[in-house]
């Protein structure tokens, strides 16, 4: 019997050294759905991710599991496989969130499928699925200013201006995945996209 519910990875590199990156974006919203869920992150059974199960949008809520995996973001594709494999989902229930750059600070997008853009923890779990029709929450972290190297700027914290504002889009990401699994793509599209 397959999994009625939604699978959403925060895509990120672990460890403290990260945990405050432009890269780890993915994360930080997947904890911002795990507090509302009332949940602790715990070691899957897999051992490559850590996961917590509960309800979105409730009450009552849809069901879900909210991942994170353990290790790096260009390996993101193993843990991503595990879990769908573990609870017998496919893709088409998968949301896998991320940061962007060409999306601006702040700005969210969602859509099903296409490439990766470049994104190396898109490339492994479209590698490791043999597929990217799934879902993505593409979550604007901007262009490096100046000449500034790309990862660089990804691996780097967020400025005082935009961490001043960071808990409020983190929110809306999270409001933004919430309202994908209730009401679909095109409504979030509609709402979410400036």
């Amino acid at each position: 019997m397959s999994y009625d519910g939604w699978i959403v990875i925060g895509l990120g590199n672990p460890g403290p050294r990260y945990a405050d990156t432009r890269h780890n974006v993915g994360y930080l919203v997947a904890d911002e759905l795990a507090v509302r869920m009332g949940a602790r992150w715990k070691s899957h059974s897999s051992g490559r991710a850590l996961a917590v199960e509960g309800r979105l949008a409730g009450p009552p809520g849809v069901r879900a599991v909210i991942g994170r995996g353990r290790g790096y973001m260009n390996e993101s594709g193993g843990p991503v496989a595990a879990l769908l494999r573990y609870y017998k989902a496919s893709p088409h229930q998968l949301v896998v969130i991320h940061d962007e750059l060409d999306v601006r600070y702040g700005d969210l997008r969602v859509k099903y499928g296409g490439g990766d853009n470049g994104h190396n923890g898109l490339r492994s779990v479209r590698s490791a699925l043999e597929t990217g029709d799934f879902h993505r929450l593409r979550v604007g972290i901007g262009r490096p200013p100046g000449r500034q190297d790309a990862a660089d700027f990804l691996l780097s914290a967020f400025s005082s201006t935009e961490r001043r504002e960071l808990a409020v889009h983190l929110q809306r990401a999270a409001d933004a995945v919430e309202s994908l699994v209730t009401d679909g793509l095109e409504a979030t599209q509609n709402t979410y996209h400036r």
